[in-house]
């Protein structure tokens, strides 16, 4: 899959989270953090590694998610997950809506394009901006994304468009990179560990379509 963007972007967001987190840890306090998730693979290894300094409550919203049953299974596993993870501070969870019509309104016109084109952007954004809402209306003190764990997504537009967000509806957005310092291959192993349902392709019925036709050449 292809992945188009900021690859001129060297800001190092991991920094910038140690930062924040040194800061946190040497002022005594503990956050609370509005965790956006697309899976429960890609949540586990930022929850075993964000809930030793931040309170968090995981916001699954993915209304791209295709089909409705693929939808509710994800939901089932991420609720499994953080019912059986250990963690040093509370995680709790938030379902959101799933209304697939919000995501093919903000990709309109975008059908056509490959996967991690301009309607992932489009989609990324309908989902930082749902986080960053419910964030200022529960009175969190960040909100992230799980998404920056993945090899397949762009970092540094997804930080671009976390901190537009924050800066819209005022609240701080928590930089990350989370595929760093093997964070994804940790995910993997806490996959197996848990014995998680990983599928095969990002969600939406426009990457199952390329998924499926990537398998068949």
């Amino acid at each position: 899959m292809r992945e188009n963007g900021h690859r001129g972007n060297l800001t190092n967001y991991q920094k910038q989270l140690d930062q924040i987190i040194e800061a946190c840890v040497r002022e005594g306090r503990v956050p609370s953090l509005l965790l956006h998730s697309c899976c429960a693979p890609c949540s586990s290894y930022t929850i075993e590694y964000l809930s030793q300094y931040f309170e968090i409550t995981v916001f699954y919203y993915n209304p791209n998610i295709y089909p409705e049953e693929e939808f509710s299974k994800r939901v089932e596993e991420q609720k499994r997950l953080i019912s059986q993870m250990p963690t040093r501070h509370p995680v709790s969870f938030i379902e959101g809506t799933y209304d697939p019509k919000e995501f093919y309104a903000v990709t309109k016109g975008l059908e056509q394009e490959p996967e991690g084109g301009l309607r992932c952007t489009e989609c990324f954004r309908l989902r930082l901006q749902k986080t960053a809402i419910l964030s200022k209306e529960k009175g969190f003190d960040y909100f992230t994304t799980t998404l920056t764990i993945s090899p397949l997504k762009d970092a540094a537009r997804l930080n671009e468009i976390g901190d537009e967000m924050g800066e819209k509806y005022g609240v701080s957005f928590l930089p990350s990179d989370f595929k760093k310092r093997g964070g994804y291959q940790r995910s993997i192993q806490l996959s197996k560990e848990y014995d998680l349902y990983r599928q095969n392709y990002c969600g939406c019925i426009f990457s199952q379509r390329e998924t499926k036709n990537e398998t068949s050449l």
